[in-house]
């Protein structure tokens, strides 16, 4: 049985939520910065030197991010994207280039509007970075305030469909005519920090689309994933956040003790990752049913074709129609074993009953009966992502319970902000192990590779809390110890 027995619909704020309508360009300024004090006052921007240029063109993605002062841009302080020239314009051209369509935004596009603003950025920034799953393509790359005097600059965050990636690499090609007005290096000197598999399917496609001057380099999956957990983990204020459904958004502060923990990560698949240090993880175990089974199923179930559709489908939906619960079983609570008449007993468990209740009813009359009136294909997402999430759930306690870990993060696409996904797995969390583990969730859940590999280059100590510390201490670690098991083999 599965402890999905209560989903309320208390709303989680829609920062990560795929847009359908153009957002504000990544580059807009906010209205606090529309109000600029006389020219007089102003204070330009500080500059950055030749030798930092040079040292960014020749290592690229090795550029310290400075995150001091780091903050999430929510929706409600963007300008609509209706401006002008400057970044606004390469931001519209490349939405432009995504197949706009009445209006709104092709589906293979799914701008965000959550950037993250880092104001005391000044350094000139060479590279992009995308990790490239089997449903998703997630985009990250950085931009200067140009139309704005205050220093900094933000990361701004756009996810492709993967069966669309030439869409992607349309954008991608946006960005590498537009660098010297986004970040100010000229663009052959754009470098790609590619990750996920797509980093190796797409890989000759990547440099034929963006020409033979930009370098592509290609990152490992797992360590990117951990690197950017951690830096939203200990670098961005509300970014992290548990949900209940007393309490059904509390963000967690920055903090710097956050090993061990447990990652789950749901994309097309299931990983869980063991991680106790910078850099220092075991994939302890997978499932291959995820993001891309709920899909792929709903595509032949319902009339949905996109993942979103899909989501809002669920939310409207009532999964008891479908699933049998503990009270169609007892016809009430079963309390001596903890569980409520609405706990899922069995996922779809009314389906084969309903359909042979409408065969019988057809054999009694000629009148055509429809087999599938009492439910709807919202009924069908909603359950279906139920099982899914339970599903994953379970299984994440029973891992957490192996290596006794008690933190446990939720990061990947799948959940792309969706209260109900959210609510499932916190509360499967909760009722597995009786309130002794918490499940966390973030607000760019879907972009920890990408994130990641924007981010692995980094020198050590970088940012305010040194989140990256150790990692040379780390590789050098995994050398020895490969070259002892070589020697192990060949003694």
């Amino acid at each position: 049985m599965t402890p999905a027995s209560e989903h309320d619909d208390t709303v989680v704020p829609a920062t990560t939520t795929v847009a359908q309508a153009p957002p504000a360009p990544a580059f807009a300024t906010s209205p606090a910065q529309q109000q600029q004090p006389p020219l007089m006052k102003r204070h330009l921007r500080t500059m950055t030197s030749t030798e930092e240029i040079d040292s960014t063109i020749n290592r690229p993605g090795s550029v310290k991010i400075n995150v001091q002062g780091a903050f999430i841009v929510d929706p409600d302080t963007s300008t609509p994207a209706s401006g002008g020239g400057g970044a606004t314009a390469v931001a519209a051209a490349a939405h432009a280039n995504a197949n706009a369509n009445n209006g709104r935004v092709s589906p293979s596009s799914h701008p965000e509007t959550s950037d993250i603003r880092l104001p005391n950025h000044t350094a000139v920034v060479s590279h992009i970075a995308i990790d490239i799953g089997g449903s998703l393509a997630k985009l990250v790359y950085f931009s200067r305030e140009v139309d704005s005097t205050d220093p900094g600059g933000r990361l701004n965050f756009q996810n492709f469909e993967t069966d669309r990636i030439d869409d992607c690499l349309e954008y991608m090609r946006h960005l590498r005519d537009n660098q010297l007005m986004l970040n100010g290096s000229q663009p052959g000197e754009l470098c790609v920090m590619a990750t996920g598999g797509g980093a190796y399917k797409f890989y000759d496609k990547i440099r034929e689309a963006l020409g033979v001057n930009v370098n592509v380099l290609r990152e490992d999956e797992m360590e990117c994933l951990i690197i950017g957990l951690d830096f939203f983990i200990t670098e961005i204020p509300r970014e992290v956040f548990t949900y209940s459904e007393s309490d059904p958004m509390q963000f967690v502060p920055p903090r710097d003790n956050i090993y061990p923990y447990l990652l789950v990560n749901i994309g097309s698949g299931v990983s869980f990752l063991k991680v106790t240090g910078p850099r220092s993880y075991q994939r302890v175990g997978g499932t291959s049913l995820g993001g891309g089974t709920l899909w792929g199923l709903l595509s032949m179930l319902t009339g949905a074709r996109t993942f979103d559709e899909m989501l809002d489908l669920a939310g409207h939906g009532d999964n008891a129609k479908v699933d049998m619960l503990v009270g169609d079983i007892y016809g009430t609570d079963y309390g001596k074993i903890g569980l409520k008449s609405t706990t899922i007993a069995s996922s779809f468990g009314k389906v084969f009953r309903m359909k042979r209740e409408a065969e019988s009813a057809a054999e009694d009359s000629p009148v055509p009966h429809d087999s599938e009136s009492s439910f709807s294909g919202a009924d069908v997402s909603r359950s279906l992502l139920y099982a899914i999430s339970n599903n994953i759930g379970q299984i994440a306690y029973l891992q957490s319970q192996i290596h006794s870990l008690s933190n446990i993060y939720f990061g990947g696409s799948f959940i792309r902000g969706h209260r109900q996904t959210i609510n499932t797995l916190s509360y499967a969390i909760k009722f597995w192990s009786q309130g002794e583990k918490q499940a966390y969730f973030l607000r760019h859940e879907g972009y920890l590779g990408s994130v990641g590999a924007f981010l692995k280059r980094q020198p050590r100590n970088w940012g305010r809390r040194g989140s990256l510390e150790g990692m040379e201490e780390m590789s050098e670690w995994r050398r020895s110890q490969r070259e002892a098991e070589v020697s192990a083999s060949t003694a």
